[in-house]
């Protein structure tokens, strides 16, 4: 049989007729003959000092088991935050180059930042799905335009369009969800997770098991086709959602504190060699208490959140092994290239400085007390809970580095990695300590593979693979990194490492507060020597006068700053932009700007900045049904979850509305006769009465049929966001359930014939106030 490659000339014959005419089939392209399958696995929020596969004292077996069999990279780096660092783990390219210069929430109308990555950037997904690769994608992704989420797309910025490549996609698309009750997506659409926690679910356990699927059915049929899998987990980022009995095995671990956990944490480092012995502990970051200090109440709850914490990351560890038996069980482990990724970031400080059980009270801006969060101890991380440690932690999960995520000392930017790669890496069980970037590992792939990057992709010409292969290193510890000068900037925390030392700024703001008082022009630049000192302890500026021209370090310093700002032009990091809060509004896409609304059935997963705005002022909705006979049963529609949100619902043939704010105070409104089978008109009302502030409360009343049918007050309403994760679903409730008065996953079991929203024109906005709070919302999803 004749063929061609699918897209070039023809190479038959074509006469008059068939008898003088020579067939020839488009084919698609076949892979470099031994050409490795490639498996990325990320995790998400894990700092350095966390592994014990790295001196940490949270055990992760089979990490260390790759890095036994493979080579742990100690001087990689990512972007300090979620989505940029995969949209450059994704493309090869700087993240401002690719437009996320933060994460899609905090889009701005500059190239660096708008979320919107080229289609002249495309992704490996796309460069090895036309050179001859099957590939898939399961867990988080979160680089999607928030905008474009919702059910009516455009899907082109989705994992299986045609700029990331992705053949199949399972997983959640915001920046985090709950592990419990998750917000999944199987290729296009929205699906239900396949089991409850009662029958025994987590997001993790079925990451890994779709994963094991798609290899499976590929190996089945084309054993001999090469495939791409990034397996990209939830964890460790927050809720940290946990069975119990892993958290058992954490008990009392964490209670000599985060002080103490970096000292012994450096020990073990340098004992093993993934710092050298001249490294020191950086400060700790002001403002956080020395744990001597804290009371005894105090210490076992933050305690506690440690626990939990690393047994999310034990856990995750075991599912990771579970893939890699699966790989040994099918000869693939050997030729596959393995990333594994310890932490697109490192650990976040965003959880405060006391830890939260509910995340959600931020976007409610109603807080939890000490008090109630230590009742609620023994629940943190189990279904209800949506958790997050307190920020000292952050600094031990980071030792022995500074700062932490969203920030670009190495705390936020520094991660371990191993490479795992059998037939292809010599070396084993060994260190490379050579300077890399997240960006390094998409051409390192294409060598490995024999793959040009390619030229045209999807008819669009591609930009330069700005990384630089990293397969020298494979063999040969002690060659010289090909990857002198990287730049760093993430909210205006601006970095640059050249040949061994590094130039770094602070922004001052806290990751536990939403701004700064620090002006971007009163902004120090530091210097360092990071080969004897990586964890930036020795700031080589004090005392030195930055107008002693003759002082070889000030002249290094500025010639390191001039050479930050070439690589922000060049890479699009222009302007820089020390703003926080503001930033948030820059799409003008956070409000709904239609007062009239109708959904039909089917309309499910609508996105919060999709759905009613039933925010801050009085509103209305009404729901034309139809009860059979033998009655009905089950949620008419819902915003939000268990954490935060409301639902009208029919329960024993009556009307009820639920109020749930943050997961600890619920209003119920309920009808007293029941619906009788026929058609019904149901309406809620809420008249807002608190005035002009956020989260006023009111009153809420319920009509059936026009005649009032019940009535209460709600002190208090959510005054910014729902949820992170959970949607505004018509005839269902997704995700976890508002109330337990209905089970999960439960559906209305009557007919819906449509449902109308008015919201009233008393919205209160007060735009300062909205933009700080917002922001705290918006922070615990990075």
């Amino acid at each position: 049989m004749k063929t061609y490659i699918e897209g070039s000339n023809y190479n038959g014959r074509i006469g008059r007729t068939w008898q003088d005419s020579e067939p020839s089939f488009p084919v698609k392209p076949k892979a470099p003959e031994g050409a490795p399958n490639i498996l990325y696995i990320l995790l998400d929020d894990v700092g350095y000092g966390w592994c014990d596969t790295f001196g940490g004292l949270v055990e992760t077996p089979n990490i260390t088991r790759l890095a036994d069999n493979g080579l742990k990279y100690t001087n990689f780096h990512t972007t300090a935050l979620c989505s940029p660092t995969r949209a450059s783990l994704l493309t090869g390219r700087n993240h401002h180059s690719v437009a996320y210069g933060a994460i899609a929430e905090f889009a701005s109308g500059y190239p660096g930042y708008n979320g919107r990555t080229p289609h002249d950037m495309a992704a490996i997904g796309s460069m090895l799905r036309m050179n001859g690769y099957n590939s898939w994608c399961a867990g988080k992704w979160h680089n999607t335009p928030q905008e474009e989420l919702g059910p009516s797309g455009p899907y082109d910025r989705w994992p299986t369009g045609p700029l990331w490549g992705f053949d199949r996609f399972y997983g959640f698309l915001a920046g985090d969800t709950n592990h419990w009750y998750p917000a999944l997506y199987y290729d296009n659409h929205p699906i239900d997770p396949p089991a409850t926690p009662e029958e025994g679910y987590h997001l993790s356990e079925d990451l890994v098991d779709k994963s094991i699927e798609f290899i499976a059915n590929h190996e089945s049929v084309d054993p001999d086709k090469p495939w791409f899998h990034y397996l990209t987990f939830g964890a460790c980022h927050a809720p940290h959602h946990v069975w119990p009995e892993w958290i058992e095995k954490y008990k009392g671990k964490f209670d000599m504190g985060w002080d103490k956990y970096r000292e012994i944490v450096l020990e073990r480092q340098i004992a093993m060699g993934v710092v050298p012995e001249s490294a020191e502990l950086s400060p700790m970051l002001e403002g956080i208490p020395k744990w001597d200090d804290l009371s005894d109440d105090e210490k076992r709850l933050f305690a506690r959140f440690a626990e939990v914490y690393a047994a999310f990351l034990a856990h995750t560890d075991a599912q990771i092994g579970r893939l890699l038996d699966f790989l040994e069980e099918t000869g693939d482990l050997e030729n596959t290239l393995i990333f594994m990724i310890v932490g697109d970031n490192g650990s976040s400080g965003e959880g405060t400085l006391v830890g939260q059980y509910n995340e959600m009270c931020h976007g409610a801006y109603v807080f939890e007390t000490f008090e109630q969060n230590l009742e609620r101890i023994d629940q943190i991380g189990l279904p209800g809970s949506y958790n997050h440690f307190p920020v000292g932690w952050a600094m031990a999960g980071n030792t022995p580095f500074k700062l932490c995520k969203q920030f670009v000392h190495f705390g936020g930017i520094r991660n371990p990695l191993v490479v795992h790669w059998p037939k292809g890496i010599n070396a084993q069980g060994e260190i490379r300590d050579q300077f890399h970037h997240i960006i390094d590992i998409v051409p390192t792939v294409l060598e490995a593979a024999g793959i040009e990057p390619p030229q045209m992709i999807n008819s669009v010409q591609q930009a330069a693979i700005e990384g630089a292969p990293m397969n020298y290193s494979f063999d040969d510890a002690d060659a010289k990194t090909n990857h002198p000068t990287q730049y760093f900037e993430m909210f205006a925390n601006r970095g640059i490492v050249q040949d061994g030392f590094k130039a770094v700024t602070f922004n001052g703001r806290n990751p536990w507060v939403s701004e700064s008082d620090l002006a971007f022009e009163d902004q120090v630049w530091e210097l360092y020597n990071i080969v004897d000192d990586p964890a930036e302890a020795h700031n080589l500026m004090e005392g030195r006068s930055i107008s002693d021209l003759d002082d070889p370090m000030v002249k290094k310093l500025i010639e390191l700053v001039g050479l930050w700002w070439a690589e922000a032009g060049r890479y699009g990091v222009l302007p820089v932009d020390e703003r926080f809060n503001i930033r948030l509004l820059g799409r003008g896409d956070l409000y709904v700007t239609r007062d009239q609304l109708t959904f039909f059935p089917g309309a499910v997963r609508i996105p919060e900045t999709n759905a009613p705005d039933t925010k801050n002022r009085s509103w209305t909705m009404t729901a034309e049904v139809e009860i059979p006979e033998g009655g009905a049963d089950g949620p008419i529609c819902a915003q939000g979850g268990d954490t935060n949100g409301w639902s009208l619902y029919v329960k024993d043939d009556k009307v009820v509305y639920c109020y749930n704010l943050i997961g600890l105070y619920f209003t119920y409104i309920r009808s007293e006769k029941p619906l009788t089978p026929g058609r019904h008109s149901i309406r809620y009302e809420f008249e807002k009465t608190g005035g002009a502030q956020y989260g006023a409360g009111g009153t809420g009343r319920l009509y059936v049929d026009g005649k009032k049918a019940g009535e209460a007050g709600i002190p208090k309403t959510t005054a910014f966001i729902y949820s992170l994760d959970e949607t505004f679903d018509v005839g269902c409730d997704k995700g976890s359930p508002v109330t337990e008065e209905y089970a999960v996953k439960a559906e209305f079991t009557g007919k819906i014939i449509k449902i109308d929203f008015d919201l009233k024109p008393d919205l209160h906005h007060d735009e300062d106030q909205h933009i700080e709070a917002h922001t705290r919302a918006v922070m615990i999803q990075q």
